[in-house]
């Protein structure tokens, strides 16, 4: 089996992506960690319409930060996504972000917990077959780590 291809967008740090120390704030990069995971399943056949019409859509319960490096105003940055733990089911599942500036250097990771929200009944449940196999093509971080399955429903 081919090992899956790195996903990885680049941005540059904006104006409204600063704090007032002058460096991007911290939700700057759970946004950009939030776009590139939805750029991901959109690659994949899951853009917004789909999930829309399958009234379900991936969903956050915790994010965790690690700060390593500032990133400044308009300095370019390269945000890849990695799956780091699931289900064997698909009902919960980590991705990791890794935020990094053009040479190459960490300067953050994000890692979030999610699950698949029934956009109807407002509970989590386990992912159709497609979505599934989505995840399971994921490029994997190196640390991956198999989840006991969650509660649906």
């Amino acid at each position: 089996m081919a090992e899956p291809r790195r996903f990885a967008r680049r941005f540059v740090a904006g104006w409204g992506d600063m704090d007032f120390n002058a460096h991007m704030r911290n939700t700057a990069f759970l946004d950009r960690s939030a776009d590139v995971r939805m750029m991901f399943f959109a690659e994949c056949g899951f853009p917004m319409s789909e999930f829309a019409r399958l009234r379900i859509g991936p969903v956050v319960m915790r994010d965790t930060v690690d700060y390593r490096r500032e990133v400044g105003l308009l300095e370019e940055i390269e945000v890849s996504v990695a799956l780091a733990g699931m289900a064997p089911d698909g009902s919960r599942f980590v991705v990791r972000n890794e935020i990094r500036r053009a040479e190459g250097k960490l300067c953050a990771t994000v890692d979030s917990a999610c699950g698949w929200l029934d956009l109807a009944s407002r509970k989590l449940v386990l992912p159709p077959p497609p979505m599934l196999g989505v995840l399971q093509a994921m490029p994997r971080t190196d640390d991956f780590a198999e989840l006991p399955p969650g509660r649906t429903g």
